[in-house]
């Protein structure tokens, strides 16, 4: 029987294919999830959220086919980046450290952070479900929208850290990612944990309308999955070209 250490260094071709195919989920969710938060309104510019009750409402009365469709957009296809990051679950198990923690602690963030994001985007579809609702109910579900999309970045800056710490603790003499993406996964986290302010701000850079809560939040995220991309190709190439090599 094999066992969890060698499941977790497994270097076959059949596990590299799809690790490979996996790692091409995170370009092609992105695209389609830009293509959907290119198509909410109330992105550009970020919804205030110190708009009353009525102007909320009428947001949300006005673009009704349009929320619809990046929410429910975000919805579907949200989850497809979690092949994308399971790639760097199975590349932190082949890691020389004492244990899989890491890797099982990075899996259980990477969950999470999915289901906080389903969350949200719900709550945007349940604000656009009755239009004609009080004004005052549709604003408690927008807030409640803007504030789990934005402010739970705990489970982001708790996975960059955990990338961190593997990267920091593998000592084989073969690393598996090079220091420097340690260096970047502490900075991506240092980037995103303004963000968590977005609770209890609602002016300035650090509500969920400024330029640290959102603008620079989702930029890290979107940096993260470019260089990883090209990180986790780099490594898999490298893996495909030792498993040729035996």
């Amino acid at each position: 029987m094999q066992t969890l250490a060698d499941s977790g260094r497994s270097n076959s071709g059949a596990d590299l294919e799809i690790q490979s195919i996996c790692v091409w989920t995170g370009p092609v969710a992105g695209v389609i999830l830009a293509i959907a938060f290119v198509a909410f309104p109330g992105f550009f510019p970020p919804l205030s959220p110190q708009l009353p009750a009525a102007q909320v409402a009428d947001f949300y009365a006005e673009n009704q086919p349009l929320i619809r469709f990046s929410m429910i957009t975000f919805n579907l296809c949200g989850i497809m980046l979690i092949p994308f990051f399971m790639v760097i679950v199975a590349q932190l198990k082949r890691m020389t450290t004492q244990s899989h923690v890491f890797a099982y602690c990075y899996l259980t963030a990477t969950v999470s952070g999915a289901t906080i994001f389903a969350l949200a985007d719900i709550f945007y579809l349940v604000a656009a479900f009755r239009p004609g609702r009080d004004p005052e109910l549709i604003l408690l579900l927008n807030d409640m929208a803007w504030i789990i999309f934005i402010a739970p970045v705990g489970v982001l800056v708790a996975q960059n850290l955990l990338l961190a710490a593997a990267v920091y603790f593998d000592n084989g003499p073969q690393r598996v990612f090079p220091r420097w993406v340690g260096h970047f996964a502490v900075a991506t986290a240092i980037a995103m944990a303004p963000a968590t302010a977005a609770a209890v701000v609602t002016s300035g850079p650090l509500a969920w309308d400024g330029a640290l809560s959102f603008w620079l939040r989702g930029g890290a995220f979107a940096l993260f999955i470019a260089v990883m991309f090209v990180v986790l190709r780099r490594t898999l190439r490298r893996q495909a070209e030792e498993v040729a090599a035996l």
